[in-house]
């Protein structure tokens, strides 16, 4: 069981008043990683509900993989810092898999392959919708992972690029 942070009730009221999931987790960093919740928004959009419904990797990784490349990335290329950030994604991998045992959005919606995926239909937000999935719970979770794996990184000293705000996480 993950413990609920500030950060992961945020994702959770993102995606409860109509934001996707991938949008959910990153909108809930957007103070630290030096975009206005109006840029998250819009390059978050595409990575929810597993890549636009294909129901792929969890658009909760992917928001979370968003926020790791805006604090740690570098801006020019940069193979040790690739390696370093690449690390730093399957460690944070193995924690997501371990709360959740899959990063494929339609395995933890228990969906067969290619169910779910019609692009021009997304899901209608009814209390239904919300009640029939666990994706708000799951943004919360992914959230408080990467808030808690972000707080162990400052701890073990992880070299922030600081892009814009205060990335000291709270």
């Amino acid at each position: 069981m993950v413990e609920i942070t500030p950060r992961g009730e945020a994702a959770r009221e993102l995606f409860l008043s109509g934001c996707n999931c991938a949008q959910s987790v990153a909108v809930a960093y957007a103070d630290i990683i030096g975009l206005d919740r109006a840029a998250v928004m819009r390059i978050a959009q595409p990575f929810g509900a597993g890549f636009g419904r294909l129901r792929e990797v969890c658009g909760t990784f992917s928001g979370a993989m968003f926020v790791m490349g805006q604090l740690y990335s570098s801006s020019e290329p940069d193979r040790d810092n690739k390696a370093y950030v690449y690390s730093l994604v399957q460690e944070f991998a193995d924690r997501f898999y371990a709360a959740r045992g899959t990063l494929l959005c339609r395995e933890i919606l228990g969906l067969a392959e290619g169910e779910g995926t019609d692009p021009t239909n997304p899901s209608e937000r009814t209390a239904e919708y919300y009640a029939s999935r666990p994706c708000a719970m799951v943004c919360a979770e992914t959230a408080s992972l990467l808030e808690q794996f972000l707080r162990e990184l400052d701890e073990r000293g992880a070299g922030v690029n600081k892009v814009g705000g205060d990335a000291t996480i709270q």
